[in-house]
């Protein structure tokens, strides 16, 4: 998947993150236990840090081009925040009935670790290289494209 893709991905992720963040302070308050509305949350903070890591991601495979590393961690990204968040939102608008979501939970948040490790992998300063304004000697920054103008 190209960056372009992995930066809507995140968008929409932390597009979702705000809603259900909204519903759980206005919609659950008062409806289910103090703790019940605390795994909630939770569920929606993980739900946005993740939309922000896929955010990284689609910015770096934009700068660097494709790489298996990216993508693992883009796929990783995203299926840790489909699982963590996901089953924390059931358990807790199922209301206790099902409990056997909180042994699945976990599988989400070993996704995120992993991704979080192949990011790291892929972020190898030899792999990231200078900057492109560097390679091009500065001939992108406007001032010198204008030989008329005076730095």
């Amino acid at each position: 998947m190209n960056g372009a893709r992995w930066a809507r991905i995140g968008a929409v992720l932390g597009a979702v993150a705000v809603i259900a963040g909204t519903f759980g302070a206005h919609g659950l308050e008062g409806r289910v236990d103090p703790d019940a509305l605390e795994t909630f949350e939770i569920g929606v903070r993980y739900q946005m840090y993740h939309a922000l890591a896929l955010l990284a991601v689609g910015l770096l495979a934009l700068r660097t081009g494709p790489s298996r590393l990216i993508e693992a961690s883009g796929w990783l990204f995203l299926f840790g925040s489909i699982v963590f968040p996901g089953t924390l939102y059931l358990l807790v608008l199922a209301g206790g009935t099902a409990n056997w979501l909180g042994m699945i939970t976990p599988i989400g948040g070993v996704g995120f670790v992993f991704g979080w490790i192949a990011l790291a992998a892929a972020c190898r300063a030899d792999r990231l290289g200078p900057p492109k304004e560097c390679l091009d000697g500065g001939a992108t920054r406007v001032g010198a494209q204008d030989p008329q103008r005076v730095a």
